[in-house]
């Protein structure tokens, strides 16, 4: 791996884990050892406008855009929840996608799989390995979260591998894969089509750099060099141009945002968007 590949690893790795992270001064919002767990009721349900149609299978492809889109629209549950089954399938959908981007990302998608991996063996081992996906505390995201604040395994202090947490790492990578998808969809502006990398650069700069170190986002500057032209994500999602591209993209955004907005809110009503 070269200078750019080594410097794209040492910032991806480094965006799913905290860093310079301090201790918090609030405390989370009680939870009484009497409050019930959240009660799913429908969990194909999707609230909200209509579900964009799901897209055709890509021929040759390991990455389908239409199974991710697939398993966006299922996650949403009930009013407010999300299921965790397809949300962590969307990240193996989303780990295809980087993976094609070329060696650059080897270790991104090895952290985000680290991640994802973690959850599911916590949803293995509450379910005692034998019990489907659609039961268990760890069913969604909601039931996680109240499942560990009244077993006390969140610290809000210091690191540990609570599923909470893990979320919260794999929320923030999300946050700029939206972006990025939804940047690059943009139709052109007096007939230009901005570069790839230069949107990623964009998109990082508004979500994971916060997070990160100075060194890190000087780092950015040459990993970002490396990100393929636009006529590779025309083949990568069987479009022939950038309309094509906007409408496939758009609504893989938009369920995206949904995806997003719903973890964000259970995350942020539970005092968790700061875990260290």
């Amino acid at each position: 791996m070269g200078v750019k590949g080594k410097a794209a690893a040492a910032i991806f790795s480094l965006s799913l884990s905290p860093v310079n992270a301090s201790p918090l001064t609030h405390t989370h919002p009680s939870h009484p050892p009497s409050c019930q767990p959240p009660q799913l009721h429908n969990s194909s349900v999707v609230d909200g406008p209509e579900v964009p149609q799901v897209l055709d299978e890509c021929p040759g492809q390991t990455f389908q855009v239409s199974l991710l889109l697939s398993h966006l629209l299922a996650a949403p549950a009930y009013t407010s929840d999300m299921l965790l089954h397809p949300y962590l399938s969307s990240w193996d959908e989303l780990v295809k996608f980087m993976e094609a981007l070329g060696p650059m990302v080897g270790l991104i998608s090895k952290e985000i799989k680290s991640k994802t991996s973690i959850i599911r063996q916590l949803a293995g081992t509450e379910n005692n390995l034998g019990t489907s996906h659609h039961t268990g505390a760890y069913h969604s995201v909601r039931s996680m979260i109240w499942l560990e604040l009244n077993r006390g395994l969140v610290d809000f202090h210091r690191q540990t591998d609570s599923g909470c947490r893990t979320l919260l790492r794999l929320h923030r990578a999300l946050l700029w894969l939206k972006l990025f998808l939804q940047k690059l969809a943009e139709m052109p502006e007096a007939g230009r089509l901005r570069n790839p990398s230069e949107l990623c650069r964009e998109a990082y700069q508004s979500t994971l750099s916060k997070h990160h170190t100075w060194f890190v986002r000087r780092a950015a500057e040459l990993a970002f060099i490396a990100m393929p032209e636009r006529g590779f994500f025309f083949r990568l999602l069987c479009v022939q141009n950038q309309e094509e591209l906007s409408t496939v993209l758009t609504k893989v955004v938009r369920a995206l945002g949904e995806v997003y907005d719903r973890t964000q809110k259970a995350l942020e009503e539970n005092g968790m968007l700061d875990l260290p």
